[in-house]
């Protein structure tokens, strides 16, 4: 079996500083009009997918430079939830607002259906498109609700919208989903959030013709807590090789992976990675392991750098990508080995 290698970005894009602009314009000064908005956006939308287009990644993600956070589009979408204050997005400085919940949610609207049917009218037709969702524990997580809410009970109830906004989107063109699991790399994680997290990623994905990814950014999860990850039927799980190499190489090691999710562009600096330190994590991989499929990403989401910065790394994801097919493509499919011991 010949091995596969992917390209392509973990999450969205930072704001340019035009869109900044207007949006500070319509959101605090009331100066502007909301046609004028979305029209800025669309725009800055485009752009950034050209720019996935350009660096010839194997799929195009959603910009999502309209979210203030990637919790945000779903609360204002529910009944039942507010937005509070603001807190810390794990150990960046990033902060999202609070979601309140005071029942269980009931969607008044789905969030991603809508902008898969409109980036697939301007994407060339054989394009691969992903959506990124929240996933159900690390919403629950950093959510707060009354005493009367089970937990299990609130992560199942987002798990069930989160189904619904899977198989829309998969109907009106994307080919990809992506569920973002921070939390599962927190020193808090335990097994039993592992456990609910299968359960539930399983809940969303059934059923649904289309591929499939766990993103865990920020950290490496626990041992106890990636072995019951194991459990999982998707297409990658993501690892942060950036931030945290030796750990993720150490969970690589010790179990039988036959496709990993390298974010080994780091997204949270905006310094450029030689290709050499790239090479040799793959090279490490590929010479201790047997791998089939490597899909190569950035570390997190490219909204914590300005967006000059954020397109740089996009274009030196499809660099890194085009150079190290170019080494693979000069030796055959047995010499893999031989070419990682280089």
């Amino acid at each position: 079996m010949e091995m596969i290698i992917e390209a392509e970005l973990l999450g969205g894009f930072s704001r340019s500083p035009r869109l900044r602009r207007i949006l500070r314009r319509y959101e605090e000064k009331a100066d502007t009009s909301f046609v004028e908005v979305n029209r800025v956006i669309w725009e800055e939308t485009i752009l950034l997918v050209g720019v996935q287009l350009g660096a010839n990644l194997t799929s195009v993600v959603d910009p999502m430079v309209e979210f203030h956070d990637p919790l945000r589009p779903f609360v204002e979408a529910w009944r039942n939830v507010s937005i509070d204050g603001l807190l810390r997005w794990f150990d960046n400085n990033y902060f999202y607002r609070v979601p309140i919940f005071v029942d269980l949610p009931d969607p008044r609207r789905l969030v991603t259906p809508q902008r898969t049917k409109q980036l697939r009218e301007v994407l060339p037709q054989k394009t691969k498109l992903k959506i990124v969702l929240p996933g159900p524990i690390t919403f629950a997580r950093l959510s707060r609700y009354p005493q009367n809410i089970d937990y299990v009970e609130l992560v199942d109830s987002i798990a069930s919208i989160l189904r619904h906004e899977v198989s829309k989107s998969a109907e009106n063109g994307a080919n990809i989903v992506q569920l973002d699991e921070p939390f599962l790399g927190d020193v808090d994680a335990s097994v039993d959030d592992a456990i609910l997290a299968v359960e539930t990623i399983h809940k969303i994905i059934k059923q649904v013709n289309i591929e499939t990814r766990l993103a865990i950014p920020f950290n490496v999860p626990s041992e106890d807590v990636f072995k019951e990850l194991q459990n999982l039927k998707v297409d990658y799980i993501i690892l942060d090789f950036a931030d945290y190499p030796e750990r993720a190489l150490s969970l690589a090691r010790k179990y039988s992976l036959k496709a990993l999710g390298l974010g080994i562009v780091n997204a949270r600096d905006i310094y450029l990675e030689p290709y050499e330190k790239i090479s040799r994590i793959v090279k490490t991989i590929l010479r201790e392991k047997q791998i089939d499929k490597i899909l190569l990403t950035t570390s997190s989401w490219l909204n914590l750098v300005p967006q000059e910065y954020a397109i740089r790394k996009t274009n030196l994801l499809g660099d890194l990508y085009k150079r190290l097919l170019d080494e693979l493509s000069s030796t055959d499919t047995n010499g893999v080995k031989e070419w990682a011991s280089k």
